[in-house]
């Protein structure tokens, strides 16, 4: 058991720094164990204080530390396991240090480590403090100059910025030198070196200059990274006419690795991937993968200007730039495959990831107030709910208004780190608005409730639309004010077509009402028969929503809602009814029944993009269902949620085998949206077709594996005999494994596909796996791939009734986070939720929460998230 207590950072004690340093002068001298960092750090005093200098530094082993030159004997300065200690240092000086650090068994994947043998950094959040002391601070903003020397064998020597000279040394060595212009925290310093193959282009930008681009990638691999490239000149593209922003270097350069803790890094100049984010090809590659390398490479691009060139003043504010950068990349996104297709994705998301969040012992404020370890606020309410703040921001003032404050932001705080109130602030002075109100967005946890009720008066020919909203208490916050919501409203009569209407005397057919109080009433005039109401078109604000609509009304709003997201969620609505009656005992079977032919409908639709009738097939996800079942039976959910799928599958089944001979590919292979939407229609209708228990299907099922030309047809085909079972399907995994098993990235895809296995046999083929020798726990690919596809996609088996599963999910959070603490964290949120499930499973995890808190040598990182489960 933890004998010391962490304690916890605030935002309330923030505090400036007391050193700044102006210039960083960087020599690297690498070696797989033996790596030398001398570092010579320009400093000042930062006011009129008469303080030590502390730096950071963790696993360092020191060699020497100088003042101006001068050897500082061990009296004179202090160093534990986390700082450099130096009391009476003057009010400017030169600090030279020389470190020796251990890439190669760097499993914690933090600082300068090895993956396949070359070496590379990961320094967000305060990794830097594992290469050289320094003040790992986000607010602390110098010029780095590096120099970097290897043996040639290390071929490629990159850093951030721009190549200023490089050449040959004696004994076979040679060296680079990289200067970065501009100023930047430690956390986006990088540094690769070793053996890789590179794939180049250029983009000429809006004003002329030439940018030269290079993807560097393993030996062989430059072809799978075009797709890459193609999506990173789009996205410079995309912002200059978004955003007016211009790169600003001459180079811009991407690495892929293979062992990586996060997805991609956006450091200065040279942003460095996981490799499963970077590289693909029809082959290897499946749709979503494509969609995934073209949002994560926008997003990394777009931090140059908001997170690199405008950087936050502290942890607190990371949200001001992951939440702004996701609203961006989801905006180029939407823009690239469909603006309503993307907000549906956007949208499942969200909620499978961060409502359960907000509904948990983890819940926190966009902005946190408090953390003991920063690595565990990479969340989904900082990246994905804060994305929805900067949209709701844009929605409140209109689009011409936030194009302003954009600039306006940029303008007024290049080159700083800053604080959401200054963001903020921005926009409140271009729009002439107060939103001092807005934000308590930032600062509340917990997803709001709102509550709509509706009357017509059909002789006055007006429609009176009731508001009021709630937010459930969160950890830390008992008592919650009300925030403003946007509701987007609009108007179908009874056969779906649009129905104007006026508001204040002008004639609309779409409106805005902001609910910014506890309840809001408006009434609408010129309302020609009783409405079906549309709201919250576009899903304008990340809410909880309950309505006395009528069943017909949703299915008014899915077969004709003008607003797709809003005909998806009349889709989802019905499903997610009829799942749970049938989860508390009491079937709807005529409503069963009528949901099909609706289905049936929406699928005739030629009108519709074969990408949106993929989402509509798609009923609400098990760990979504659980959210609207407490407490959550996930067996009873997983039994309904298969009866409502058998039945659509045999009402359905010649629409379904239409759709399937329909859309089958005989020409080349293309990743843009259309074909990915033709083939994510035909993947969802076999998959709907391998509920139907007819022996054809699995025949079906198996045809379509073994013609598919390319990776989504492959795993389509492979996932339809994971859900029908037996001999075919074992036939096709071992045959997928031969085919692949030199292709790390698809060998993932093996592993994941088995962990979300429904079976009963489903725990006992996991555990097996962590056995099969292609199986690496210290490779977080592959990891995440099984352990945490296991916990978090397969909640029938997971929730064992017996705790084997919860038993499963601790012992690898003890093993990993003997090694890497960060990843082992990320694996504990499927525990946390312990008190919305069945009183017997909640105990169960609770119990196993509680040995985790109990074990020896327990990291932060675990240790902060698991008391976080356990408070009262």
């Amino acid at each position: 058991m933890r004998t010391d207590t962490p304690q916890p950072i605030r935002l309330a004690d923030y505090a400036p720094p007391a050193f700044l340093i102006d210039e960083v002068r960087l020599a690297f001298d690498l070696a797989p164990n033996t790596t030398r960092v001398k570092a010579r750090l320009s400093v000042r005093r930062n006011g009129d204080h008469d303080q030590p200098l502390v730096l950071n530094g963790e696993r360092l082993k020191p060699v020497s530390v100088a003042i101006d030159g001068r050897v500082l004997a061990d009296a004179e300065r202090t160093i534990d396991a986390e700082f450099l200690t130096i009391p009476g240092v003057p009010d400017t000086f030169s600090l030279e240090t020389e470190v020796e650090i251990d890439p190669e068994n760097n499993k914690a994947l933090e600082g300068l480590y090895m993956s396949g043998g070359r070496f590379c950094t990961q320094c967000e959040a305060e990794g830097f403090r594992k290469i050289t002391w320094y003040p790992d601070r986000p607010d602390v903003l110098s010029r780095f100059t590096v120099r970097i020397e290897a043996d040639k064998a290390v071929r490629h020597l990159l850093s951030n910025g721009n190549l200023m000279e490089s050449g040959d040394l004696p004994n076979g060595r040679h060296y680079a030198v990289w200067n970065d212009p501009f100023p930047k925290p430690a956390y986006l310093f990088a540094l690769v070196g070793g053996e890789l193959d590179v794939l180049e282009d250029s983009l000429v930008t809006m004003t002329g200059r030439t940018v030269e681009l290079k993807i560097f990638v393993d030996p062989g691999m430059a072809p799978r990274a075009a797709y890459a490239m193609d999506a990173l000149k789009r996205s410079m593209k995309w912002d200059e006419d978004a955003f007016g922003r211009e790169y600003d270097l001459d180079l811009f350069m991407i690495v892929a690795v293979r062992d990586f803790n996060f997805g991609a890094m956006e450091n200065k100049g040279l942003n460095i991937f996981n490799s499963s984010l970077l590289l693909a090809d029809p082959a290897t590659a499946t749709d979503l993968d494509y969609e995934r390398i073209e949002s994560v490479v926008a997003h990394e691009y777009f931090h140059n200007w908001t997170g690199d060139r405008i950087t936050c003043r502290d942890w607190f504010q990371l949200c001001l730039k992951e939440g702004l950068t996701v609203f961006r990349d989801q905006s180029f996104s939407a823009d690239m495959r469909g603006h309503a297709v993307q907000r549906i994705k956007d949208v499942k998301a969200l909620r499978a990831r961060q409502f359960p969040e907000d509904q948990g012992p983890l819940a926190h404020p966009v902005r946190p107030s408090s953390y003991l370890k920063i690595d565990n606020f990479y969340t989904a309410t900082i990246y994905e709910k804060g994305a929805e703040v900067i949209r709701m921001l844009k929605t409140l003032i209109g689009a011409e208004r936030f194009r302003e404050g954009m600039d306006l932001y940029f303008e007024r705080w290049d080159g700083h780190a800053t604080t959401v109130e200054a963001f903020i602030q921005c926009f409140a002075d271009v729009s002439g608005r107060d939103l001092s109100d807005f934000f308590a967005w930032y600062e509340q946890a917990g997803t709001p409730r709102v509550e709509l009720k509706h009357s017509y008066d059909d002789q006055a020919r007006t429609l009176t639309v009731e508001l009021s909203q709630t937010t459930p208490p969160t950890p830390g916050q008992p008592t919650k004010q009300p925030l403003p919501i946007p509701v987007v409203l609009g108007l179908l009569d009874g056969e779906g077509r649009t129905l104007a209407f006026e508001r204040d005397g002008v004639a609309v057919d779409e409106t805005l009402v902001v609910l910014d109080g506890e309840s809001a009433a408006v009434t609408l005039t010129g309302v020609d028969s009783r409405p079906v109401i549309s709201a919250f078109r576009g899903f304008s604000a990340p809410i909880g929503l309950t309505t006395d609509a009528r069943p017909t009304d949703r299915y008014v709003q899915m077969a004709s809602d003008p607003d797709l997201f809003n005909r998806w969620e009349a889709g989802q609505d019905l499903a997610r009814a009829l799942i749970v009656a049938r989860a508390k005992g009491a079937p709807d079977q005529v409503g069963e029944e009528r949901f099909a032919e609706a289905m049936g409908r929406a699928l005739a639709d030629q009108a519709s993009d074969p990408a949106f009738k993929a989402l509509l097939l798609a009923l609400p996800s098990e760990p979504d269902l659980a959210l609207a079942l407490q407490p959550a039976d996930p067996a009873a959910i997983h039994e309904a949620r298969e009866a409502l799928r058998q039945r659509l599958a045999l009402h359905l089944t010649d629409d379904l085998k239409r759709i399937h001979i329909g859309l089958q590919e005989l020409g080349e292979f293309s990743p843009d949206a259309a074909s990915a939407g033709r083939r994510a229609l035909r993947n969802a209708a076999l998959d709907l077709l391998a509920a139907n228990p007819r022996a054809e299907i699995a025949e079906l099922a198996e045809g379509h594996y073994r013609a598919a030309a390319n990776m989504t047809d492959a795993m389509g085909g492979l996932s339809a005999l994971m859900l029908i079972g037996g001999q075919a399907y074992e036939d096709a995994l071992a045959d997928f494994f031969q085919r692949w098993k030199s292709e790390p990235l698809v060998i993932d895809k093996w592993f994941a596909l088995q962990a979300r296995d429904p079976d009963e046999s489903a725990l006992g083929r996991v555990m097996g796996l962590t056995a099969h020798p292609a199986f690496e726990q210290k490779n977080p690919n592959r990891l995440r791939a099984l352990v945490s596809t296991f916990a978090n996609f397969n909640p029938a088996r997971f929730h064992d009734p017996s705790g084997a599963g919860y038993r499963f999910l601790a012992d690898q959070i003890l093993a990993v986070d003997s090694f890497n603490p960060m990843t082992a964290a990320r694996l504990v949120d499927p525990l946390g939720g312990w008190r919305r499930y069945k009183p017997e499973l909640g105990a169960l995890m609770k119990q196993e929460l509680e040995r985790i808190a109990a074990s020896e040598g327990l990291s932060k990182n675990v240790h902060e998230l698991v008391a976080k489960a356990l408070a009262d």
